[in-house]
Order: C-alpha cells, then structure tokens, then sequence
C-alpha cells in the first residue's frame, strides 16, 4: 500500500472537497483517512437512482447515522445534492468530505459550494516521494495513476482509461454530441502536449470550428483530465509569447493516446515526457505544501524559453532529458537578465550536480525532485 503524501485535515465545523482525476486514488484515501464515516457511493447505482429522483432523501439517510461525519464518493453526479448537504451542516452540524472527479457542473455555477464551509483539496498521481523504488523510464511511459504505475500490464490499463474517460465522462454526461471528433482532438492534444496552444491548427486537424476546439478543451479541464500552464507576461525589454501551453494530468495518458509502447532516450517523445514528470512534480508539491505559488514559462518571440517559472521569478528552470545537459543554457542567463530570479536550475539525467555559473546549477532529476519535496527549491 502506497502511503500518500495528502492528509486532509479539517476541523469539526467544516467540511471539504476532495477533488482529483479518475483513480488518482481518492476513494482509496479517504477509506484510509475517514475510517469510521458513514459512507456514500454514488458508483451504486440504485442508491444514485434514488438520491437523483429524490435529493430530499439524504436528509432522511443522513439524519439516521451516528456518524457525524458524511463521506460523499463521486458528488459531481448529482450536483442537486448540495442544497441538502448545505442544510444539514447548517441545521444539524454533519461535517461532509466530498470527492469527485468532475468539476464542469460545479464551476459553471449549477451547483452550491457551501459558501465557503468547504476546504478544498486536489489530489493528484503519485510523486517521487511516495515511491520507495522509483524508475523513471517506466513513470514516463506508464504515467504515475497508481493503477497503471502498479500493474503488470500498465498498456491495457491505459487504453482502457482512455476508453472508460469517453464513455463514463463524455457521453454519459453528454459534454458533446459529436463523440468521433473528440476522439479525433484529444489524440491531436496529445501530439501537441507541452506545446503552445494553437486553436486554429487543431481544428484543422479535428474537422471542427475553433469555438468547439475551444470547448473541447474546456471539458479537458472541467473534467480534471489536464490544465493550462500559462505564459510569463512581466518582462519590458523583449517581446514574450503569451499564449499558454497545455498538459495532460498525467504523463501516461499521453502515451495511451498516442499508443506509445516505449519512449527511447535521446527522442524528442522522451524529452516531452521528461519534462511533462518534472512540471507534474512541481504541480504536486505546489498544492500538498499548501504553499500555492504560481507555475509558468518564459518564451520570447525570438525563441528563448524557459520551462518552468516558479512564484513570481523565485525560481528559473529550464528541463533537459540528456545525460549531460552541457552549456544548454542561453534562455536562462536571458531570462537572468531581466529578472531578479533567486535560482536557476537546469533538471537532466546528469550523474551529478555541477555548477554552470555563480546563478546556475545543473541538478540531477532524482536530486532536484528530492530537494523540491524537502522544501529547498522553493
């Protein structure tokens, strides 16, 4: 069993929100976490059937348990439920842990937040810390969800993912109505993953309007399944792209879509990998630190890049998945020039740390992720 880093503490007058991807491993957690709740799935579906027909009825369920504490597993699928969850927890003090998978419902204002009588949590695929034996070879191909990282055949895990996403996710929820096209734009988000959005180009390739591929992503991240990683926009003296790039949660989902069966070292499919792993890494730490800097990148219109921007100009990183990341350096001492960045790191497979100048260091993938879940990067 996989001891997870996230710890959802909340006083006994609040209640929270649990949100994460599908089999991130929530229900796992909570059944760790909230031993002695009384427990709601909304997975059984006669239960679903009856509390959808009739809201009112959790009132009456609820109010029979000793338990003062309601876990509610996969909420999002009746997002009528929050009225009542709002008056026993104001009309009776139940304290509820609420997980789901899906947000689209509940960002688009259909249903109540609780009026901030809910901390929010987000959990995501496993880190590096939470493995006693890492491998990353294998993290890069397999992806870091705890089933397909786990199994014996992470392949047939991951293509049915994707398969139950469309089918659990998009048609029952009747996000869109042309299915075979979105089949079409979530492999052409693959391909571009880590690349700078380009709406027009991906409906080309999709067959769709610009304001659909627009919706479409939109579902990508309603639906938890990958975020925007949005552009550095502070500096004066040079012209930057601002457009913001997208990435899928999970690196393995990647290759599910693109039926990846290996990824070799020294491809420019392992280098997105790479540095898809290490921006999940900061991702991570960014929320279960509770320390919610902000993540983005620096590009300039001449293409200078940086990969990774960390607070506000706290810490520079630049990803190289070579074993010897060399002088590959130029975006950074750029990006040095402009800002009063407190760190630069570059991220490789080099055996050891080295020092590049008096601002930069080249650290060792293993190194960096050890010293970011130690609280010494930022």
């Amino acid at each position: 069993m996989v001891k997870r880093i996230l710890e959802i503490n909340v006083p006994p007058n609040r209640s929270a929100f649990l949100w994460g991807p599908r089999k991130t491993g929530k229900t796992t957690l909570l059944r760790q976490q909230f031993a002695n709740a009384f427990w709601i799935d909304l997975l059984d579906y006669d239960l679903f059937l009856t509390l959808s027909q009739r809201p009112t009825r959790l009132r009456q369920i609820v109010e029979a348990q000793t338990a003062q504490t309601i876990v509610i597993d996969e909420v999002q699928k009746i997002p009528h439920l929050m009225d009542e969850i709002h008056w026993l927890i104001e009309n009776r003090g139940f304290q509820f842990i609420l997980s789901g998978s899906s947000a689209r419902k509940f960002r688009r204002g259909e249903a109540n937040l609780l009026g901030g009588r809910a901390w929010r949590f987000e959990l995501y695929p496993l880190v590096t810390r939470e493995l006693d034996e890492f491998q990353l070879e294998k993290a890069l191909l397999s992806g870091l969800l705890p089933s397909h990282y786990l199994s014996p055949d992470s392949e047939m895990d991951r293509r049915a993912y994707v398969h139950d996403y469309l089918k659990e996710e998009i048609q029952a929820e009747a996000l869109t109505r042309n299915l075979p096209a979105f089949s079409r734009f979530l492999q052409c988000a693959a391909l571009t993953n880590g690349m700078l959005l380009n709406y027009s180009s991906a409906a080309r390739e999709t067959g769709v309007s610009v304001k659909t591929i627009r919706e479409y992503f939109q579902i990508l991240e309603d639906t938890l399944l990958g975020r925007q990683l949005p552009a550095w926009r502070k500096m004066r003296k040079r012209r930057l792209i601002e457009r913001s790039k997208f990435f899928f949660f999970d690196v393995g989902i990647v290759s599910a879509l693109l039926n990846y069966r290996s990824i070799t070292p020294g491809t420019p499919e392992y280098g997105r990998a790479f540095e898809h792993f290490i921006l999940q890494e900061c991702w991570a730490y960014r929320h279960y630190s509770k320390k919610e800097f902000p993540i983005s990148f620096w590009r300039t219109a001449s293409g200078a890049e940086v990969d990774l921007i960390l607070g506000d100009a706290d810490v520079a990183i630049e990803v190289k998945s070579a074993e010897n990341a060399g002088d590959k350096t130029k975006g950074l001492h750029l990006f040095l020039e402009e800002s009063r960045c407190k760190k630069c790191f570059v991220v490789s497979r080099d055996p050891l740390p080295r020092k590049m100048s008096p601002h930069i260091t080249i650290l060792p993938w293993g190194v960096f992720c050890e010293m970011l879940w130690e609280g010494e990067i930022i």
